[in-house]
């Protein structure tokens, strides 16, 4: 058998935006009835990953995680900002910014500033669009602490995201 269901997520769009979907999944594991298999979590956004994590009890002002603070401490050191077109990135050149100014899509907004987040594509490749876990006798074998992690690391725009949700087995 087969499920595949999706969250919409909301990016902050003014600093990395974390989202524990970890009941989310298991909410949707729950209700498929499937007690061994797969499943697979995935981000269909360039700028987005999916994590495997342990969940901390501890939060900074801004709601996020000592490990994920931690984490964007690090990534700012060896992936900056980008903040402007005179980085040093090469991304966007102009003809992928022709491109999306001339989309009219209203998930990409007529302001080249909005797509200035070369770091927020390198960040997330650096992690994956996905995460596949096991699922034995009907639990994800995530141990204890053990958290599912949605992040958007781009942060020039609010906005809503999608993740999508695949469980396979019997």
């Amino acid at each position: 058998m087969i499920i595949t269901d999706k969250l919409t997520l909301h990016s902050n769009g003014k600093r990395v935006t974390y989202h524990n979907i970890t009941k989310d999944v298991k909410r949707i594991l729950e209700t498929s009835g499937i007690q061994n298999g797969l499943c697979v979590i995935q981000s269909p956004h360039t700028t987005c990953s999916v994590i495997f994590e342990e969940f901390v009890h501890d939060f900074d002002f801004n709601g996020d995680e000592y490990l994920q603070v931690d984490l964007n401490r690090i990534l700012d050191q060896i992936i900056p900002r980008e903040l402007s077109e005179n980085t040093n990135y090469r991304y966007p050149g102009q003809k992928h910014v022709d491109f999306l100014m001339g989309m009219n899509d209203p998930n990409y907004p007529a302001d080249p500033g909005t797509i200035l987040n070369g770091d927020a594509h390198i960040r997330a490749s650096f992690f994956g669009a996905s995460e596949s876990l096991i699922i034995k006798e009907g639990a994800l074998q995530i141990g204890t602490v053990g958290s599912i992690y949605f992040i958007d690391f781009d942060q020039n725009r609010e906005r809503d995201r999608t993740c999508h949700i695949m469980i396979m087995g019997e």
